[in-house]
């Protein structure tokens, strides 16, 4: 299978991923208050969990966009403010024109550090955001190749993974910590023998310790997945995959953290922010970025 084919494969299975995500975590969050129901002898907390998560899915897959532009106060650009932000603006219209996309929202965060990301629930409704460190240190092919990164994740449907993964993941944890400090509020009931109440003493702390330590662990496998996919896209869209391994290896290069990223977005942009970082593989939000560039240029 060509590269090309291999990656319209991954598109059709990101849409898929969007349904599959959704009811894995709502089943993990529905099976939260089932076992605090049990725990606590009263089926309020199973309906509670259930209405929550339902209502925190919806909010997220419309606005998941809008609180990440807004935490890293991303400011919205037209091309007409200045050279630089017409460049930017021109160069992504190029690569849409290409990409058969179209033209996204973009937006500029104002630091010196050399980042960007995209966001957005489809290719109708996406953003970019990039740096001015981004745009001012790098060169045309360079910005022009980490554009089209960003304009992969949105064709290929990885914002839409990305954005309900992160929302299902803070639901779970808001819940876990609902429980393990709703442990502490009062006394649970005293028949442990009815609905199972006595194995729940077991079962609903464990859940609510490992589940989201479990769930943290698969967003971050999706999200060092989706940049692999996400820089091949991008080489195949500028059909030269030496401007995005340029960018990386001057994006490595740069130690400066970026000021307005938290653990929430990390995964969003094109390399961890977080400069001194010195973690497991299984917790990164990234691949290693030499792994990345090495692969692209043996492209």
């Amino acid at each position: 299978m060509s590269m090309k084919s291999d990656i319209y494969s991954q598109i059709t299975a990101n849409k898929s991923k969007s349904v599959l995500l959704i009811g894995v975590f709502l089943v993990l969050i529905i099976a939260f208050g089932w076992a605090i129901s049990g725990y606590y002898g009263n089926p309020i907390f199973l309906y509670i969990a259930t209405i929550f998560s339902f209502i925190q899915a919806w909010v997220g897959y419309y606005y998941s966009d809008k609180i990440a532009l807004a935490t890293a106060k991303a400011i919205p650009v037209t091309g007409k403010e200045n050279r630089e932000t017409k460049n930017l603006v021109n160069t992504i219209q190029n690569l849409t024109i290409t990409a058969g996309v179209p033209m996204p929202k973009v937006y500029v965060i104002d630091d010196s550090a050399r980042n960007a990301f995209a966001t957005g629930r489809d290719p109708q409704h996406a953003s970019i955001a990039v740096t001015t460190g981004l745009i001012e240190k790098l060169e045309d092919e360079e910005l022009q190749g980490v554009l089209a990164h960003e304009l992969s994740h949105i064709k290929n449907y990885d914002i839409r993974v990305m954005s309900l993964v992160v929302v299902l993941v803070g639901i779970i944890a808001v819940v876990s910590d609902f429980f393990l400090r709703s442990m502490f509020w009062g006394n649970r009931r005293s028949n442990d023998n009815d609905n199972g109440g006595g194995i729940m003493i077991v079962i609903a702390p464990v859940l609510a310790i490992l589940a989201p330590i479990a769930a943290t662990l698969i967003q971050l496998a999706v999200s060092r997945k989706r940049e692999f996919l996400a820089d091949a896209s991008g080489a195949l869209l500028t059909r030269y995959p030496e401007g995005l391994a340029s960018a990386l290896e001057k994006i490595a290069k740069d130690k400066e953290p970026l000021e307005v990223a938290n653990r929430g977005t990390a995964h969003l942009y094109i390399s961890s922010p977080f400069k001194k970082e010195n973690i497991s593989s299984w917790f990164s939000t990234h691949p290693p970025i030499t792994e990345r560039i090495n692969r692209l240029k043996a492209m």
